[in-house]
Parts: C-alpha cells; structure tokens; sequence
C-alpha cells in the first residue's frame, strides 16, 4: 500500500539534529542558509546519505523547516528519504548525523551505505 506523500514532511529532525545544524550554521566562515540531504549510488550496500553546507539554494531542492532549521532536500532523492527522521548522535569514538529511514531494507556492516527503496505514491 503506498503513501500519501503531500501528508507529511520529506524528513523531520531531532532536537538533537536540530541543535547541531544550528552549531554548524553559527561556526560557519561563510554565511550558510543551512544543509542539503540526498543519497548517491555508491558503497557495498548500493547507496549512501550525503550532506553538504548549502549558501545559495536550489530552486529544484523540497524545503523542509524543522525545530528553527532549514534542511534542503535533493528532489532526486525525495523518494528515497520521505519520513526519515535526522538524528546526530555521539559517542565516546564518533559523532554524526544518523538517518532513521523507513525506507532502508539494509546496511552495510561499517555503516557507510545502505540499501533503500523508494516510497510508493497512492
């Protein structure tokens, strides 16, 4: 059964992801209007997350503020990440930006990629 994609957000945000886009924002060099998220090809398991800093948006990117952020979208990987929640989550040996997705059907064991379907429309 396929979802109705105009009844939420493409991803929504933890305050814990929240704050730290903010950090980001703020020790910026150059003004930053927030992130990109999207997906590429790559990796053992097929796919894998990508972020970049954003200063000048993409008229083509889906838009989503959240928590006092703005996060930008990949249209091309709208598919693939609707109802993805972001976290950022730390360790004692790492820290990162962690997407509870969905639509993942598998990992890789070190984490760097993952398989992903695209969400059905109705």
């Amino acid at each position: 059964m396929g979802v109705g994609l105009k009844s939420f957000k493409v991803v929504s945000l933890t305050e814990a992801a929240a704050g730290r886009v903010k950090e980001i924002i703020a020790d910026a060099d150059d003004p930053i209007l927030g992130v990109r998220v999207g997906v590429k090809n790559g990796g053992c398991a097929g796919m894998a997350y990508t972020m970049d800093y954003v200063t000048v948006p993409d008229p083509s990117d889906d838009v989503v503020e959240d928590k006092g952020v703005r996060i930008y979208v990949d249209r091309k990987a709208s598919l693939f990440l609707f109802g993805t929640e972001m976290d950022f989550a730390a360790t004692k040996l790492s820290s990162g930006f962690v997407f509870n997705n969905p639509n993942q059907t598998s990992a890789c064991g070190c984490g760097e990629s993952v398989t992903l379907k695209p969400v059905e429309a109705e």
